[in-house]
């Protein structure tokens, strides 16, 4: 499946009167991880007037950071980029041998670079209580269960503890506020995650970005229904790192991997370095609105969505003008290839599997080449020639091919 989308994404502060911007950090260009093809990208600053630098961060994140010189009434950040929404299949990755089973160890030089990753966030009895009753669920194996179905049940298990809700506070709950409230937005089950997964030894990071979900097809017979219309919205989830496979994404909010839909911003190891803006003003009062669309641009066809009868239409027609074009310049077409046959009495033996020769298949080859001149060709000549001499071989191999008016049928062995 492959979609081609634009995705538009302004957000505008008003002030009651002028005042001065302190210099603002930007997060809202695809991260360099991210999986979903980006096509094209950019970004638009109102008031006109100020400077813009590229950078990336420790984590290799990209941001722009703005200077304005002068006092303004409004700022407003635009985004516009066109992605191709390919699907991605979120357990495409192998591990190292020795991680497949969980718990496992960091080597020594990676746990040091995994370090700001894998500090752990202060917690409560209630993480603690969450934790104990997940490993208690999980079924005992003496080798240890498999480190995907544990990430797997522990992604599963947040979303079914945490109610999402809509948030409009800033800042990110703690994740005794998150377990005490049962509820919480995006952010915050992405950070519960993430202090559960240091909590276990693991590498973990928090992402945030935007989440394209597009209306389905058709339909599904059972699950959840899907959105009834194509949106794209900010979003947060979690990355953990598993040697072999690097930072694979969890998000708790829908209890799934992260695949196409989801598009990285910033993923580090706090969420407040990953906010989409951040930058002062002098004290005013502050209007703020959001303007976020997702346009399909082109679709390929699918299963669950083929061609519509207008474009099989169109293809029908292209395919009637070229068949009447060859038939007006009276051109003949053959028909190619080597066509397979497998003898019916003895089908198992080599000389009809891997092997070039055999006893029969010489003989049976001669009275199926006579029955097909007799069928398609009367007065047809059958040619008996020399094959094709493969590399290695003393001898070149037989070939038998019948020439008919009109019709040419050939095949070595």
């Amino acid at each position: 499946m492959s979609i081609r989308i634009a995705l538009h994404h302004r957000t505008r502060y008003r002030f009651d009167r002028e005042v001065q911007l302190a210099p603002h950090v930007i997060r809202l260009r695809p991260a360099p991880h991210c999986r979903t093809p980006v096509l094209s990208y950019s970004l638009t600053v109102e008031p006109r007037e100020h400077f813009l630098n590229w950078q990336q961060d420790p984590q290799g994140n990209r941001l722009a950071r703005l200077v304005f010189p002068r006092p303004a009434r409004e700022l407003v950040l635009t985004v516009d980029m066109v992605v191709d929404l390919v699907a991605v299949n979120a357990f495409d990755f192998f591990l190292e041998p020795d991680v497949e089973r969980f718990p496992f160890v960091y080597e020594p030089w990676l746990a040091a670079e995994l370090a700001p990753y894998r500090a752990e966030v202060p917690a409560g009895p209630l993480v603690d209580e969450f934790l104990a009753a997940f490993s208690a669920a999980r079924v005992a194996d003496p080798s240890g269960p498999r480190t995907i179905d544990t990430l797997v049940a522990l992604n599963a298990a947040v979303k079914g503890r945490v109610g999402y809700l809509i948030r409009m506070e800033a800042g990110v709950q703690s994740p005794e506020e998150t377990l005490a409230l049962a509820s919480g937005s995006c952010r915050d089950s992405a950070w519960l995650l993430v202090t559960l997964l240091r909590r276990l030894g693991l590498a973990a990071r928090f992402c945030s970005g935007y989440l394209v979900q597009l209306a389905p097809d058709v339909v599904p017979l059972d699950g959840p229904p899907g959105p009834s219309r194509d949106f794209t919205d900010l979003h947060a989830w979690t990355e953990v790192f598993l040697p072999g496979a690097g930072w694979v994404g969890l998000d708790p909010t829908s209890g799934l991997l992260t695949a196409e839909g989801h598009i990285p911003l910033a993923s580090t190891p706090d969420p407040a370095s990953a906010a989409p803006v951040t930058g002062l003003v002098d004290p005013c009062r502050t209007e703020f609105d959001v303007e976020m669309r997702v346009d399909r641009v082109a679709e390929s066809p699918r299963t669950t969505k083929p061609f519509s009868a207008e474009v099989w239409g169109r293809i029908d027609a292209v395919g009637t003008a070229v068949d009447e074009s060859l038939a007006a310049d009276d051109v003949r077409l053959t028909c190619g290839g080597e066509p397979t046959y497998v003898s019916l009495d003895d089908f198992e033996s080599p000389e009809w599997n891997t092997a070039a020769l055999g006893d029969d298949k010489r003989s049976k080859a001669a009275e199926l080449a006579r029955r097909l001149l007799a069928a398609l060709g009367p007065g047809g000549v059958l040619l008996e020639e020399q094959g094709k001499w493969y590399p290695g071989e003393p001898l070149p191999r037989w070939a038998l091919e019948l020439v008919i008016k009109q019709l040419r049928l050939s095949g070595p062995p």
